[in-house]
């Protein structure tokens, strides 16, 4: 594998895994309100909102912190990538189907409670994005491929970089989509 997949699968790890970690832990203070982001896709029986609801949280913890712990470690942990991307892509497919409904004025619950947005296809694209970037995590190393500390150092600003793109894209997204941004109020 080359430098820049070496270098991409590192940052998409550490980049992913602290959007999965502070996802969790703000549904996590807001647990009260996740089952109705749950269920307000209506992509599952009632039966399985409360289940999922109380699961997500747990499952984007794990994954986050096993991604930015398995820039250090290496080994089995890299395979975190695959299941991390399959979320990414559930995450997606849930918008975009709700979306081919006609139904995208509900709250995509990717953001803080106060940066409530609505579905589009931009919030689509930015999750296969997220998928394709920690998925190149999961690639088996080359030969000679050894991750030194330079590349543990770039990889961790590289990965707080594409944090920042997430958390501004999600705010000017849920401002743009706000009273206030179209003269309503």
């Amino acid at each position: 594998m080359s430098t820049f997949l070496v270098e991409t699968g590192l940052t998409g790890a550490i980049g992913t895994g602290i959007v999965f970690v502070e996802a969790g832990l703000a549904k996590l203070r807001h647990r009260d309100l996740v089952p109705g982001v749950v269920a307000n896709y209506r992509l599952l029986p009632q039966a399985m909102v409360a289940p999922v609801a109380f699961a997500l949280p747990v499952v984007e913890m794990v994954l986050g912190l096993g991604l930015i712990g398995s820039v250090f470690t290496g080994g089995a942990l890299r395979l975190l990538g695959i299941p991390a991307a399959a979320l990414f892509v559930v995450f997606a497919a849930a918008m975009a189907i709700n979306i081919g409904r006609g139904r995208s004025a509900i709250d995509c619950g990717c953001g803080r409670s106060q940066l409530r947005q609505p579905l589009r296809w931009g919030l689509v694209l930015r999750n296969l994005v997220l998928a394709a970037l920690v998925a190149v995590h999961a690639l088996p190393p080359a030969r000679g491929d050894a991750v030194g500390a330079i590349d543990i150092a770039l990889a961790m600003a590289a990965g707080a970089a594409v944090f920042l793109m997430f958390l501004v894209f999600n705010a000017l997204a849920a401002l743009a989509a706000s009273p206030l941004a179209s003269g309503r109020s």
